[in-house]
């Protein structure tokens, strides 16, 4: 026996066992008893010839060969999901069923809902599910390699940098811009409010050739938290474009001028996924939005040369 002669129910409790991290509570999730769920993860280990969980009293661990399995059994079960979707849908003439999407929060909660818009109205059978990955580790893109998402909008650093197995495009730019409290005479002498997800290198080499940028004095856990402190004459921050649509009223946004830095959003799915219908059309979407500058800009308000 091989791997390829592996069935989708072998599949299915193989990630569940690696989603539970245990064998009972993979079998209580499947409705299934402790010893089927035992007895179907050894036959998929004689498969595929590898261990795939470390046995404890603390439950089941993924070993490094398990957590690989079970990313692509992620992703073949989704395959089947998707063609049997697309099947219905060629039948009926329509596109329809669940989309997972995984976004950075900027993204989820200001270029998404433009998007999600135009593809209800083309595609109302489409099911978008959208939940926020923070940008830290694998991020977005690991979602989407580990089979957990569709499609993943993400920051990119260079389209050659997207991780294996993977494909994308760039959809816009953002620029940063200085955000200090309104009305502060000397803006740039204020301590710096940051968040982890802030930006990559590419745009921390910008930051380190800027001498009046200090270390971050206060690290918070997402933009919203750095909008609200420099509102209150907390410091000042360096922050992109779609973090912006949060400005409170007591802050000012200041242009950084030639050179400033930009982050490139983009979008990340797997060469199977693209070929699918629903994928397809959020690709379209996300293009048209981008494309037309749909996308909503930060809060109107005076912007000053920096």
């Amino acid at each position: 026996m091989t791997a390829g002669d592996l069935a989708p129910h072998e599949l299915r409790v193989l990630v569940a066992v690696e989603r539970e991290r245990g064998f009972s509570a993979a079998a209580k999730a499947l409705g299934l008893t402790q010893s089927a769920v035992s007895h179907s993860i050894r036959g998929t280990e004689r498969k595929v010839g590898a261990v795939l969980f470390e046995r404890g009293r603390k439950g089941a661990t993924p070993t490094a060969a398990g957590a690989g399995a079970a990313a692509h059994a992620r992703r073949i079960l989704r395959l089947l999901d998707t063609l049997a979707a697309e099947a219905r849908g060629a039948e009926r003439g329509t596109v329809a069923g669940p989309l997972r999407i995984a976004a950075f929060r900027s993204a989820a909660l200001f270029l998404l809902p433009p998007v999600l818009e135009h593809l209800a109205d083309r595609h109302p059978g489409i099911e978008p599910e959208v939940y926020v990955v923070r940008e830290l580790g694998v991020g977005t893109a690991g979602e989407v390699a580990e089979g957990r998402a569709d499609v993943g909008i993400a920051t990119i650093g260079s389209l050659a940098s997207l991780p294996a197995g993977l494909i994308g495009d760039v959809l816009l730019e953002e620029p940063y811009a200085l955000v200090h409290p309104a009305g502060h005479p000397a803006p740039r002498s204020l301590p710096l409010v940051d968040w982890q997800e802030n930006c990559g290198s590419y745009t921390r080499r910008w930051w380190a050739g800027q001498d009046w940028i200090p270390k971050a004095t206060v690290l918070t856990e997402d933009d919203g938290a750095v909008l609200s402190m420099v509102s209150r004459g907390l410091g000042m921050a360096i922050m992109p474009a779609l973090s912006l649509h949060e400005a409170p009223d007591g802050v000012t946004i200041t242009d950084l001028g030639p050179g400033r830095p930009t982050r490139s959003v983009g979008y990340l799915t797997t060469p199977e996924l693209a070929a699918g219908g629903s994928v397809r059309a959020l690709i379209r979407a996300l293009r048209a939005v981008a494309g037309a500058g749909s996308v909503p800009g930060p809060p109107q308000r005076p912007v000053r040369a920096g």
